[in-house]
């Protein structure tokens, strides 16, 4: 059973990128974005190590 901090709620994705959980919602229906995954309930979770290289691949100059 994966633990918590093994993935990032949309939430948490969307306040580190300063950005609405809807924007990410859309990103996804887009193919934009980080890569998530929905897990048992139709929770939509980021993988921490893999959202982590996106932001750096994204973000860092």
């Amino acid at each position: 059973m994966p633990t918590s901090d093994e993935y990032l709620t949309r939430a948490q994705v969307a306040h580190r990128l300063k950005l609405s959980a809807k924007t990410l919602a859309n990103w996804k229906s887009i193919g934009k974005g980080p890569r998530c995954v929905r897990l048992a309930g139709g929770r939509v979770r980021y993988p921490s190590e893999e959202y982590l290289a996106w932001e750096r691949t994204e973000f860092d100059p």
